[in-house]
């Protein structure tokens, strides 16, 4: 009886209504070890493609992008990488806390790789998730005329779990675009976790948004009680260009 129970408590939190309404009739004797065992098997598949189509739908919303698995990351290139700080953060404590998380180094080292991967950890294990950059962030909000019309959207970008903002410092911002993301990082002040790839310290960021009065308000959100992951060293994008490069230039003078 114990395990019809909890049957029936996941047929509920289903909301299977029709198997409830007929609940007597699907564990009636005298088969009832056999009724139990299809019911719960029904269960199962209920609930498993429930968690299947959810993860579908959270991906697509996320639009994290093709990226390169985390096992497959080359943790012996860059010259400093606090990969035991990124470790954690793949642990998803930080969710629970509401804090941020930036990954700052040089273009090339893999802040965008390690993010994207973040998301994904996030992801599988069943909170919301939104991955954008930088511009087309600010482009977005900065583009709407109405005011209800940027407040549906500053709601849409502070509704995920975690927000993740890529590429913040590769360009600069007016003082419109710092205020937008004022806004939105102090919507999602302690409500909801946000994570910043940037290849600009924090002291650099009046210069991605010069003359903008709440910069340094804006990092103080950012950075209380954030998680940093300082990454350090050559780009490794132009360290595959080089291999490529050394690659066909073998292969010619073997085929002469």
């Amino acid at each position: 009886m114990k395990n019809l129970e909890g049957l029936h408590a996941r047929a509920k939190a289903l909301r299977l209504h029709g198997l409830l309404a007929h609940w007597s009739e699907a564990v009636a004797e005298p088969a009832l070890a056999k009724a139990g065992a299809w019911v719960e098997q029904m269960l199962d598949w209920e609930e498993q493609e429930r968690a299947r189509r959810s993860l579908e739908r959270r991906l697509q919303d996320a639009h994290i992008g093709r990226f390169k698995a985390v096992c497959d990351f080359d943790w012996t290139w860059p010259k400093r990488c606090d990969r035991a700080t990124f470790e954690a953060l793949m642990s998803l404590d930080f969710l629970k806390d509401a804090t941020n998380a930036v990954l700052v180094g040089p273009n090339g080292v893999g802040k965008t790789t390690l993010a994207r991967n973040l998301a994904h950890q996030a992801l599988i294990h069943g909170h919301t998730v939104l991955f954008t950059n930088a511009g087309q962030l600010l482009g977005d909000l900065a583009a709407l005329d109405s005011d209800s019309a940027l407040r549906r959207r500053l709601r849409y970008y502070a509704a995920p779990a975690l927000l993740l903002i890529d590429e913040v410092g590769y360009l600069s911002y007016s003082n419109r675009h710092a205020d937008l993301l004022f806004e939105l990082i102090s919507r999602r002040y302690e409500q909801k976790s946000t994570v910043v790839t940037t290849n600009r310290p924090f002291a650099e960021w009046r210069d991605v948004f010069p003359n903008a009065a709440c910069v340094v308000s804006m990092v103080d959100r950012l950075m209380h009680n954030a998680e940093i992951v300082a990454i350090d060293g050559e780009s490794y994008r132009v360290k595959e260009a080089r291999e490529r490069a050394e690659q066909r230039a073998k292969q010619r003078r073997g085929g002469k």
